[in-house]
């Protein structure tokens, strides 16, 4: 199948995408042209008091991609790089992702172009719920289901969902997901991404006849997502020999311990840099490590067309959405590069998303045990689908993952029909 190329932004890396999915299902132009539009986005004032009496006024975003299938499903990220097109790329992937996962969602995703760590918990707590007053005519269990991303946490959802129960008068736990388990949270939620992750690159590594033992990894990002996935896999065998954060990296060798890492962050350090018996290396010398796989969990963007072509690690599983632009993707296609698309390999955290609100829903919570399980099952059923298209119809793994969730998506569309 032609690939079309693009500029490198994510809302452009994300249509390419869609448009690549688009001509192989023959999709007319009308229906191309809606599945692209989203169906709401809208952009708020989040003006803040300062704890020294002064006013700032934020940006804030929510979009609302595609409600085909259910209802908006998405995170909300607190960044400074946070605007329009990123909050519509991030967006349509949700849509994409929840059809390929097999989850009743349509996508849907937030933000707020600001730095966090630059204020107080009172600053943040005021300006989350002073966003979500804004967003409350627009979420809802059965409307639109926020949840945490980068820069925001279960504590973020908290004051969201408390502001949403305010507004509406009684306490609606279904309105967000990656709660704190005292309000509703789902067990196994916190580490569900990492554990997608782990899950999409053991089944690459049994697709390709790679030993788990015999398996070196390197990781960009050490938050929420790359911290618990460098863990699952040490712990099932892997070797982890390099992890970075936005300040740096660290590399060995020999092998990293990944929850003498976490340890050393929580007690106080502010980046994993200088860690005892490590060297240090910069975020971009981390993605051209000769290692076999790379988890690239930080943000969009970080595999272009300038260094694509010096990655030497046979597979790359996403952890973060768009972290392959779509020039890169040629590049790394032509070199044989098997990459592992984040609407599959990312997928388990709107899994137990999706989980969380069922058990919401019907106020009744499973074990961790049983979250796992179903995740399991998620997970392994949508990577065998888009390995089996991949290999019948001679695509990437990434194309054939977009041909599923789009016609997922266009056949909701067309049975649904158009209200005039």
């Amino acid at each position: 199948m032609p690939v079309i190329l693009g500029s490198g932004s994510a809302w452009d890396t994300a249509c390419v995408q869609l448009g690549n999915a688009a001509r192989h299902l023959g999709l007319d132009d009308g229906l191309h042209e809606l599945l692209r539009t989203p169906r709401r986005a809208i952009t708020v004032s989040v003006p803040l008091l300062r704890d020294d009496g002064s006013l700032m006024v934020l940006t804030g975003y929510r979009v609302q991609h595609n409600l085909a299938r259910g209802p908006g499903k998405g995170g909300i990220r607190f960044h400074p790089s946070c605007d329009l097109d990123e909050v519509k790329a991030l967006a349509m992937w949700m849509t994409w992702k929840c059809a390929l996962m097999g989850i009743p969602y349509g996508g849907a995703k937030g933000g707020i172009a600001v730095e966090p760590a630059l204020l107080s918990r009172q600053e943040r707590e005021r300006m989350t719920r002073r966003y979500a007053a804004e967003l409350v005519p627009l979420i809802g269990p059965e409307k639109d289901i926020p949840a945490p991303d980068v820069g925001t946490d279960e504590q973020t959802m908290a004051w969201i969902m408390d502001t949403y129960s305010a507004h509406t008068g009684y306490t609606a736990t279904g309105v967000v997901t990656g709660k704190p388990l005292s309000i509703g949270g789902s067990a196994g939620r916190a580490g569900a991404t990492s554990r997608g992750v782990q899950l999409a690159l053991f089944a690459a590594l049994r697709q390709t006849g790679r030993d788990p033992y015999d398996t070196t990894v390197a990781i960009q990002g050490f938050g929420k997502v790359g911290a618990l996935a460098a863990q699952y896999l040490h712990d099932a065998g892997c070797k982890v020999v390099a992890v970075s954060d936005v300040k740096g990296g660290v590399y060995n060798p020999q092998g990293l311990n990944p929850a003498a890492l976490i340890r050393h962050l929580a007690e106080g350090a502010e980046t994993v840099v200088g860690f005892p018996g490590t060297d240090t290396l910069t975020n971009d010398d981390l993605l051209e490590l000769d290692v076999d796989v790379l988890v690239p969990a930080a943000l969009e963007g970080v595999i272009t067309i300038e260094n694509a072509d010096r990655i030497k690690a046979k597979i790359i599983v996403e952890g973060a959405n768009g972290p392959v632009t779509a020039d890169a993707d040629r590049i790394l296609e032509d070199r044989g590069v098997m990459v592992v698309p984040d609407i599959l390999a990312n997928g388990g955290g709107v899994a137990v998303s999706y989980f969380e609100w069922v058990q919401d829903m019907q106020a009744y919570f499973w074990s961790e045990d049983e979250v796992n399980d179903r995740l399991r099952t998620l997970m392994e059923r949508a990577y065998g689908e888009v390995a089996m298209l991949a290999t019948t119809q001679g695509v990437t793994m990434r194309a054939a993952a977009h041909i599923i969730g789009v016609s997922r998506v266009a056949e909701a569309h067309q049975t649904r029909g158009l209200y005039p």
